[in-house]
């Protein structure tokens, strides 16, 4: 009987074990990933005053007397967010069925960038500067605004941007034709008497500077008939500024589904209904 125990407890302890660690790698998830739980809400609301309060301190610590004065302080600070930052990292990638498909991710590489730059400056002296995209990781917010009730809108923004970027492209493969051949003629028009106007591109950036309404003055015309071009080009700005305009406000009157905050820990996928228990994209339990 004693020889029996010996040989079964192992394997009974080996299920008990994975089920444990899966259950780790479940709660773990659910607190860095999701913000339905207080946990998770904490842990957003935490990670967003540390990134605000990294890139506040990038920017202060480029002041040339703040950067001599309070050096030291701005190191520890800055290795304190980033150590902070490098083991949360770690625990996305370890509470995740698939590793890959969230260090690969938009968000994934974004949160590497994050902590990259203080290791490089172990090596090149004033990369630590890049630490300002950080700032990408506000992008988290919208997360915490889900609280809010404010997600929609933000679902509502991104789909319609998404929806209209073939119009959006074939719209500005015109913008850029209209400007190139205006940019041509103001060249031809212009060049025997106005030394500014060298070559074709700075007929180009001509154009553009006056076509979107920006008019630096850097370069003007002084033709008549350049002058007349000009005219016509700064009216027919106005007109193409509000093309894109137009083509996302479309979108924003077609209807839109309320989202939850879950994420799938196996695919990563995130645009789950409010009412939705598995992921629409791979079909793994979302644990509602």
């Amino acid at each position: 009987m004693e020889s029996k125990n010996k040989n079964t407890a192992p394997e009974t302890r080996q299920p008990v074990m994975a089920t444990e660690s899966s259950n780790r790698k479940m709660l773990i998830h659910e607190i860095i990933f999701e913000s339905d739980t207080k946990a998770g809400k904490l842990f957003d609301v935490v990670l967003l005053i540390l990134v605000l309060s990294s890139v506040l301190l990038v920017i202060i610590d480029s002041i040339p007397y703040l950067h001599i004065k309070y050096n030291y302080e701005f190191l520890i600070a800055e290795w304190i967010i980033t150590i902070i930052f490098t083991i949360e990292y770690l625990l996305r990638i370890y509470s995740v069925i698939r590793p890959k498909i969230y260090i690969f991710s938009f968000f994934g590489i974004v949160d590497f960038l994050a902590i990259l730059p203080s290791y490089l400056s172990l090596f090149f002296i004033g990369s630590h500067f890049l630490l300002v995209i950080r700032g990408f990781r506000l992008l988290r917010v919208f997360r915490i605004l889900k609280l809010a009730h404010f997600l929609k809108g933000q679902e509502v923004i991104v789909k319609a941007l998404i929806a209209s970027k073939h119009k959006i492209l074939v719209f500005l493969m015109a913008v850029v034709v209209i400007v190139t051949i205006i940019g041509s003629l103001m060249y031809v028009v212009e060049s025997p008497y106005n030394a500014k106007f060298s070559s074709i591109p700075q007929g180009i950036y001509w154009a553009v500077t006056t076509l979107t309404t920006v008019g630096f003055g850097d370069i003007t015309p002084i033709t008549n008939f350049g002058k007349f071009l000009s005219t016509i080009v700064m009216i027919l700005g106005y007109a193409i500024l509000a093309v894109p305009t137009g083509i996302i406000s479309a979108e924003f009157m077609k209807p839109t589904v309320s989202l939850n905050s879950q994420v799938c820990d196996n695919c990563g996928f995130s645009k789950h209904d409010d009412d939705a228990k598995y992921c629409k994209k791979c079909g793994n339990s979302l644990g509602a």
